[in-house]
């Protein structure tokens, strides 16, 4: 997992660094400085715009340290009336104290057509809430209309670090020097996409730093041991398809073959049986008639039509029609269930308003599944994993515009039944099949994109 920290998940950090470890703050600039001088190409002339506050401490420090290399560097400021505060007011005296000067201009559309090299961006940073505007914005504009690469010190100037979202105006950068670790704008799209490359600059914390934000990397699957059989890998019963929606069951139960469950019955509708085996003939397939089979490990209901659920009281996945409305509490409350629903379902399941933006999306994901058991994954671009008794909320990074294709959803709920039926958690489970959904739909980016053709990379995914 990367944490993905808001600002004052951030500032928590650096305090317990400065305060319980004893760590002057001026050695934590000096450390971001550095690390961020390194990301630049040697030689190149460099232009350091400087705000106010800790970030023009910041640019200030980078600007001193490369002049102490030799090279070309010219220092601007956004504003005539700037009044350097704390760190930054010292990083001030020592880059004067170097002959350096503080460059104003009022004109900086004009100025840019002269600069040669890099800009480094030290104008905003961690204290970033609300849209630039007057001399900023103005410097922001003429940076963007420049084309000269910009290296950000820590995030863009304009970008309000705790959030995924661009509230106004905002640099974009080609190269993010980002100060300890990522913050919510250097994971989450759209506020992702004007980062450019991020490198994380180390900077002395005496402890990890928590986030109730995680982006999810790579799962690691465990091996398989050499005399494993059917049996060993979990038996999924998966209550799908009727008429006119077969496809959905062919493909549920593809999913969990897929991801490596050992066994998988689809009870469909009487009259779509010989559709949904005709197609899927490694799926047990059979007419629904009232009971569930005793020897099984997990059940899938709600795809292609199916509206009633089974009882059953162990885990669940409960996916498309059986998603009912106002029916979310009742499943987040149920311990080992999985709901996954897309937007429009979550806000009928809820009886919310449907989430458009992504911090709507995770601030409904945290309202509804905090403290409870069931598993929340709330699909979509950027995939939101939460519940299962803690308050992590899990951001899933794979994935692209390719999978906005009927089918997608009742595939990636087969394969979170067939990792749960593996033993994995639910959460991980729910986790585990969305990275993989995704990276196979990155395999084969564009418009286009079958269901049938992700399935058919999972294998390879999972071995690699």
């Amino acid at each position: 997992m990367i944490p993905l920290l808001t600002a004052d998940e951030m500032r928590a950090a650096e305090r317990q660094a400065i305060e319980g470890w004893g760590v002057s703050s001026l050695i934590l600039q000096e450390h971001a400085a550095l690390g961020a001088l390194a990301l630049l190409p040697a030689g190149e002339p460099l232009q350091v715009l400087a705000g106010p506050g800790n970030n023009g401490g910041d640019a200030l420090a980078l600007a001193r340290l490369a002049r102490l290399q030799g090279r070309e560097v010219t220092v601007w400021s956004s504003s005539s009336q700037i009044e350097w505060r704390g760190d930054a007011a010292l990083q001030s005296q020592l880059w004067h104290g170097l002959g350096g000067e503080i460059q104003i201009s009022a004109e900086p559309t004009e100025l840019m057509r002269t600069w040669r090299g890099w800009v480094v961006d030290g104008l905003f940073g961690l204290g970033t809430t609300r849209p630039l505007e007057g001399s900023a914005a103005n410097w922001v504009k003429a940076l963007n209309a420049s084309g000269l690469p910009v290296l950000a010190l820590d995030l863009p100037s304009g970008l309000d670090p705790s959030t995924a979202e661009i509230p106004g105006l905002a640099v974009r950068a080609a190269r993010t020097a980002c100060f300890g670790a990522r913050k919510v704008c250097h994971g989450l799209l759209p506020a992702r996409e004007l980062c450019g490359e991020i490198t994380v600059i180390p900077i002395p914390l005496d402890q990890t730093p928590r986030a109730e934000l995680q982006l999810l990397e790579r799962p690691v699957l465990p091996p398989r041991d050499w005399n494993s059989h059917k049996g060993t890998f979990g038996h999924v019963v998966i209550r799908a398809g009727s008429l006119g929606m077969s496809g959905a069951a062919v493909l549920a139960a593809l999913g969990a073959l897929r991801v490596g469950v050992g066994l998988v019955t689809v009870f469909t509708d009487a009259d779509v049986r010989a559709e949904v085996a005709s197609q899927v003939p490694e799926a047990m397939v059979r007419p629904w008639g009232g009971a569930l089979p005793q020897e099984m490990d997990v059940l899938l209901v709600g795809p292609g039509g199916i509206a009633q659920v089974p009882p059953w009281d162990g885990p669940m996945v409960v996916d498309a029609s059986a998603l009912k409305a106002g029916e979310g509490k009742r499943w987040m409350a149920r311990p080992g269930t999985a709901i996954t629903p897309h937007p429009g379902e979550f806000a009928r399941l809820f009886k919310l308003p449907r989430p458009l933006l992504m911090d709507e999306r995770l601030a409904q994901a945290r309202q509804v599944s905090r403290g409870c058991p069931g598993v929340l994954l709330l699909k979509g671009a950027q995939s939101v994993i939460a519940g299962g008794a803690t308050d992590e909320l899990w951001v899933n990074p794979t994935g692209n515009p390719g999978m906005a294709t009927g089918g997608c959803g009742d595939l990636l709920a087969g394969m979170v039944a067939g990792f749960r039926a593996q033993g994995m958690p639910m959460r991980e489970a729910a986790a585990t099949a969305a990275w993989f959904h995704g990276a196979a739909a990155d395999r084969l980016p564009g418009a286009g994109l079958l269901p049938r053709d992700l399935a058919s990379l999972l294998p390879e995914l999972l071995r690699a």
